[in-house]
């Protein structure tokens, strides 16, 4: 009897570890991910559904994907960096019908940054610079906001260069030459010229050009509205159009456009809004 009672025990407690593992499991994105503040992410339940919610955010539309191997889905959600704290509502439709869905963001403050550039080049462009830089920002707005149905391979991703440090981080407000200017809306990573520098997911490359302000650029769209961009190249490694497999290199770190020394600057993009890079790679600080 005492023999059957001590298997029966070890058996719950295996069933226990194993159901522990699966809540973990489950749990990783909204661990991994869920930072509520402007140029953050909401990782918001939307419950248990036979197919994929169409979530929608400010009139975008939204990343979705499964919670762990279940039916219950998640809505991945960026939040614009200039957002004001306090509930914010989710449109939701299933196949049952519409609903709005609310969700709290909570406040950040972000740092000033102060750098002075050798040339007011690129402080007040000519009109001939003004019109490329016209030009180039439409590209890139439109590459921000495509939404491919696929599914990324990863949400949780890598860093694109080893080693290094985070030199300026994202939300940072700029001053060049004592004229303010957008927020920092990428994170820089400091590394030597030529660093390889590898695609953090799979994704199709929808950007290789050399652009006044970020030097030689590439984009990679990883679906579901997830875009990331990588600037300031030495050599870029990849075609528009092709496709790159998490841990290909796409191009090497430099100091092309506007910078002050080799770095490597990182966009991520969800439903058309800059995000915190920091937040993806466990960097994030609050």
């Amino acid at each position: 009897m005492k023999s059957m009672t001590s298997t029966i025990g070890i058996i719950v407690g295996l069933m226990l570890f194993f159901m522990s593992g699966l809540s973990l499991a489950n749990n990783y994105i909204k661990d991994k991910l869920h930072k509520p503040v402007p140029g953050g992410i909401a990782v918001v339940s939307l419950g248990e559904h036979s197919q994929a919610p169409g979530v929608q955010y400010g009139n975008k539309p939204v990343m979705v994907v499964a919670n762990g191997n279940t039916s219950d889905y998640l809505a991945i959600v960026g939040i614009p960096l200039k957002i004001k704290s306090g509930k914010h509502l989710l449109q939701v439709k299933t196949a049952s019908g519409s609903q709005q869905l609310p969700f709290q963001v909570q406040t950040k403050k972000y740092k000033e940054q102060h750098i002075k550039l050798k040339s007011n080049k690129y402080v007040t462009p000519s009109e001939e610079h003004l019109a490329r830089i016209r030009r180039e920002l439409a590209a890139q707005t439109n590459a921000y906001a495509n939404f491919r149905p696929e599914n990324p391979s990863n949400v949780v991703l890598d860093r694109p260069v080893d080693g290094g440090r985070y030199s300026s981080p994202f939300g940072l407000r700029r001053f060049f030459n004592g004229q303010e200017r957008n927020p920092h809306s990428g994170l820089d990573i400091a590394v030597p010229t030529g660093t390889p520098v590898k695609a953090p997911a799979d994704g199709v490359i929808t950007i290789v050009d050399d652009y006044y302000f970020n030097g030689k650029t590439v984009f990679i769209d990883h679906g579901q509205g997830m875009v990331t961009m990588y600037c300031h190249l030495s050599a870029i490694e990849v075609k528009k159009g092709q496709t790159i497999k998490r841990g290909e290199v796409l191009g090497r770190v430099g100091t092309t456009g506007r910078s002050t020394g080799p770095h490597l600057h990182w966009n991520v993009s969800l439903n058309n809004t800059r995000v915190d890079p920091a937040i993806f790679v466990g960097a994030f600080q609050p």
